[in-house]
């Protein structure tokens, strides 16, 4: 538990400046964690951190983080074209690998690179649009997964998903949606009454989609939870003591802030 916490203070006091700050630095710090949790793939599958698989599953990574590196690449640097490229530059490399690198081996990089991404550039999106914006996805993993913790060890009875995550319960899952509803309430009420811009819908429709991004928040957490379960690890990695991966810290996020996308909000 002492790791645990500070692990996570010494965490919170690089992320909240850099997230206070925006633009570069915070994008920066952004795209390091993508290319951490796309190592964490490369480990789960067992592949060397330095090989041909490894430097085009990176550069699948930047492709979908910043794009604009890859500017006169192809197709102007565009996800089609720069990422595109690299992955057929993988499949290709499944002929000459001698089958040491597969298809499937190819399939999960893929999807990794797509999956953590997408999700970790719509947080640079999101920041991007305000600070106000990047704080609504953060308070409701937070409140969501820390109402889950807390109810569920209280009157958590019946199992959520005992197959990929045994302790998590459904009393746990409707309590740390309720909380997160409540409390991200709050903030989008007195956020919306000081800066009447900040969200692009009314309250009544913001607290709705908390709803609904609460909910996929839990579904990102299960997701990962059974991506660790496939693969036979506790952690997705070891870069936070305590915590485990990048992957295993940011499972919900990665799957509000693509939802949040599709609802027009990033």
């Amino acid at each position: 538990m002492k790791q645990r916490v500070i692990t996570a203070v010494v965490a919170l006091l690089v992320f909240l400046p850099l997230l206070y700050l925006g633009g570069l630095p915070f994008d920066i710090l952004i795209t390091a964690l993508g290319l951490v949790a796309m190592s964490e793939f490369l480990i789960m599958k067992k592949k060397l951190l330095v090989s041909v698989e490894a430097i085009l599953a990176f550069l699948m990574m930047l492709a979908v983080l910043v794009p604009v590196f890859f500017e006169g690449f192809l197709t102007q640097g565009n996800l089609g074209g720069s990422f595109y490229f690299f992955a057929l530059a993988m499949l290709v490399y499944t002929v000459f690998s001698k089958n040491r690198f597969s298809f499937d081996d190819a399939g999960v990089l893929v999807l990794g690179a797509l999956y953590a991404g997408l999700g970790f550039r719509f947080m640079i999106l999101a920041r991007a649009e305000s600070l106000w914006m990047m704080l609504y996805a953060l308070l409701i993993v937070w409140i969501t997964d820390s109402g889950a913790y807390l109810i569920g060890r209280k009157l958590g009875k019946h199992k959520l998903a005992p197959h990929v995550s045994p302790n998590k319960t459904w009393e746990g899952s409707i309590g740390g949606t309720l909380s997160a509803v409540v409390i991200v309430g709050i903030y989008l009420y007195f956020v919306q009454a000081q800066f009447p811009t900040s969200f692009p819908y009314d309250f009544t429709r913001m607290l709705l989609l908390t709803l609904v991004f609460s909910v996929g928040g839990q579904l990102g957490d299960l997701i990962e939870s059974a991506l660790k379960r496939y693969y036979g690890v506790k952690d997705s990695g070891k870069i936070l003591p305590g915590h485990g991966g990048i992957l295993d810290r940011f499972d919900s996020l990665l799957f509000v802030l693509p939802l949040m996308h599709f609802a027009s909000l990033i």
